[in-house]
């Protein structure tokens, strides 16, 4: 199968087939290809085309193509549906993506909505979707799974798989229960294909299964997940009880939206934003880092006013500020990404204490390199005295080792204060290590030279 481009041929060809309104020949076109990508035709449409295109087609595809749409776009297309539509679709998706497309709804129109929905056990089970916080493992999960009680035997169990089945878009696992719904383990099906029909689940079910609960946060669940290679995995209440299942292709998002969210931080957008929303927005996300940097700008001016006097004898060294400054930035920006990776992993073991002698260390390593080959460019290079050559040589190997620590406690102290470590790895880091910096060059200057 070819990947799918969008061109502008076929948009436009699309365009002309919905002004024309040849609804046969668009349906026989998008018949061919995957909803994931009408979804992305469909972004690209006009709000009445893309109404219009959505009203065509059959709901079992349109269903699939509303969970793969831009969130204004859905939005828009959802409020020229009405409410009978609407339920008509969520018919059609599973609890989780139901739960999730109707809490983007209007507080008025959820009622109206739920009321339609046909099915009315895949209403209840939306209803009790929709009570869990969006940012917790309950307001991830689907409720459809494949459970069996463990004192049924293998026949009763396999009839009911079956009909469970018929719900579930696929079976990732078999979970055994109690009476009472608590979850008691799993079921491999090799295991029920080779067991005696009349044998309890009880007898043959693997007692050791990975869980979460209702209130676990998306990124710890993503951990499990990604660090024990599950497809999915259960979720229990305060009880124990078995209430749903979270699946990988959920993950990927958790995944997708903490990367891009890190990623805005590390960059100083201090809220989530997009490139095509306003300028307004986009200013409220850019503007208070920009404040943070500048004033970081002046704090750093007012430290080299301080030190003028050093300008008169040793012109040379404001030549070597912007060294400094960079050096300082990157460094720190080294140390706080990899902190704030293993963060996320949750690889960074032993104490901050040992962490911070490492970093040290690999400050020191690194100084020293740089100041080596510092040395050498600014002497013969520069035509610098050695004893300018050795100082500035011996302010950067501080600075670095400064610069590696903070980069290296930041993130670690953030965390621990509950604060996305993120933060540390963007502008915050690069000020504080400039300005620190132009202070620990200067002095050790003021020290060595006697200016």
């Amino acid at each position: 199968m070819m990947p799918f481009k969008l061109t502008e041929e076929l948009i436009e060809n699309i365009e002309t087939l919905i002004a024309g309104q040849s609804d046969a020949d668009l349906s026989v076109l998008l018949d061919e290809i995957h909803f994931a990508d009408v979804a992305e035709i469909v972004n690209e449409l006009s709000e009445k085309d893309a109404t219009y295109l959505f009203k065509l087609l059959d709901s079992d595809k349109t269903s699939d193509i509303l969970t793969e749409l831009d969130e204004d776009v859905r939005e828009n297309i959802l409020g020229n549906l009405s409410a009978k539509e609407i339920a008509e679709e969520l018919d059609e998706l599973d609890t989780d993506d139901a739960a999730d497309i109707i809490g983007e709804l209007p507080k008025e129109l959820v009622q109206k909505v739920i009321s339609e929905i046909e099915d009315r056990e895949h209403a209840k089970d939306i209803v009790d979707l929709l009570r869990y916080d969006e940012n917790s493992a309950g307001g991830l999960m689907a409720k459809e799974l494949v459970k069996v009680n463990e004192n049924w035997n293998v026949l009763t169990c396999v009839k009911e798989m079956r009909l469970q089945a018929e719900n579930v878009t696929r079976v990732h696992s078999i979970y055994v229960v109690d009476d009472e719904d608590k979850l008691k383990g799993r079921l491999s099906l090799k295991d029920l294909l080779t067991t005696s029909t009349k044998t309890h689940i009880k007898e043959i079910y693997i007692p050791k299964v990975d869980y979460v609960n209702v209130n676990e946060k998306p990124e710890e669940v993503a951990k499990i997940m990604s660090k024990y290679d599950l497809e999915a995995i259960p979720v229990i209440d305060e009880i124990g009880r078995l209430v749903g299942r979270i699946t990988i292709d959920d993950i990927i998002d958790v995944i997708r939206e903490v990367a891009e969210k890190d990623y805005q931080l590390a960059a100083g957008i201090s809220k989530d934003v997009e490139a095509d929303d306003s300028i307004w927005e986009l200013t409220k996300a850019r503007l208070p880092w920009l404040l943070i940097g500048m004033f970081g700008g002046v704090g750093a001016a007012s430290i080299i006013t301080s030190f003028q006097g050093a300008f008169v004898t040793f012109p040379i060294l404001l030549a070597f500020i912007p060294l400094m400054q960079a050096t300082a930035g990157n460094v720190g920006v080294q140390s706080s990404a990899i902190v704030v990776q293993g963060l996320a992993n949750d690889t960074i073991k032993g104490t901050i204490i040992g962490r911070l002698l490492k970093e040290m260390l690999l400050g020191l390593v690194n100084g020293l390199a740089l100041a080596l080959v510092f040395i050498l460019i600014s002497h013969f290079g520069f035509k610098t005295s050695y004893l300018v050559s050795v100082t500035v040589g011996l302010a950067l190997i501080v600075v670095v080792i400064n610069a590696a620590v903070i980069g290296t406690f930041i993130p670690i102290f953030l965390n621990k204060r509950g604060i996305d470590p993120a933060i540390a790895t963007g502008p915050f880091i690069t000020t504080s290590n400039d300005v620190i910096g132009i202070l620990i060059y200067f002095s050790i200057a003021k020290v060595i030279l006697g200016f």
